[in-house]
């Protein structure tokens, strides 16, 4: 796929990860058109075989992405506005990564505010970079609430008294904190975050494509189902995933290649990747 025709995105693909690179100088600000591009990529994603994996980041080392244009929010606010009959852009965009059987990565470095803050809350994981990274939800400061998702989904990310002191303090939350909270998957420095998020996105690339979206499904699960509810669905899904092609392969190698041996075992991250050397 060519990922043709983008005004505000960069994209690559390279061994089943799509890298992504945010860039709309000056301070990366989110617009409508920019709602509706990330919107269109989330479609090409799913439809596109030779990707398993999509790898968020900015080419303005300041910001990842600003927050929203006020400008426009200000305009809109002067007049009547109807009932939403659907999500708008950005909640579909943010929903079609989360949704899809792909996995979706936030590499952050700079700043995510406003609703850049909820597009990678929306994806899978998220990661940053110390002394860099800055997340923040700052929408009430100036009189409005967040309406890209963050009063939802940060709640069921980090909790509810941490949701409300991000949401109604509009303080930055540093690269450190945004880990301690939740917020963020790991901080790290940034000399180790590209490494390792790279290295996270083409390892999780070289598994299978059933086991991804299987396994990313039945994760999903655990925010929309009960406890009992999932644990059923986890079991029908790990039936299904037993009778998968790559699995059955997967598993006749790994005990070719001693797997439940001592030696194999004390070293499994090894085995995976020889796993995966092995298929085709």
């Amino acid at each position: 796929m060519a990922y043709e025709g983008y005004k505000f995105l960069k994209i690559r693909v390279d061994r089943g990860v799509a890298f992504v690179t945010i860039d709309h100088p000056p301070i990366n600000l989110l617009t409508l058109e920019m709602c509706a591009e990330l919107l269109r990529l989330a479609g090409e994603i799913l439809a596109d075989d030779a990707v398993r994996v999509t790898v968020f980041d900015s080419a303005n080392p300041d910001f990842f992405v600003a927050h929203f244009d006020v400008g426009v929010l200000a305009m809109l606010g002067q007049g009547s506005m109807p009932a939403a009959v659907e999500l708008h852009d950005l909640d579909k965009a943010a929903e079609a990564f989360r949704r899809m059987p792909k996995v979706s990565i936030a590499k952050i470095e700079g700043r995510a505010r406003g609703g850049g803050s909820e597009f990678v809350l929306g994806l899978d994981m998220r990661f940053g970079a110390l002394g860099r990274a800055v997340l923040a939800q700052p929408e009430v400061g100036i009189g409005i609430i967040p309406g890209g998702g963050g009063t939802q989904r940060l709640p069921r990310l980090i909790g509810r008294a941490r949701a409300l002191e991000v949401v109604l303090g509009c303080a930055d939350f540093t690269a450190e904190l945004a880990e301690r909270y939740g917020y963020i998957n790991r901080a790290l420095s940034a000399d180790e975050l590209t490494p390792f998020v790279e290295d996270l996105a083409y390892r999780i690339a070289g598994f299978p494509a059933e086991a991804i979206a299987l396994a990313k499904k039945s994760v999903r699960n655990a925010e929309e189902m009960s406890l009992v509810e999932g644990l059923w669905e986890e079991s029908l899904l790990f039936a299904e995933s037993l009778q998968t092609a790559p699995a059955q392969a997967r598993m006749k190698r790994f005990m070719e290649l001693g797997g439940q041996t001592r030696e194999a075992e004390l070293d499994l991250h090894a085995m995976i990747k020889a796993l995966g050397k092995s298929d085709g």
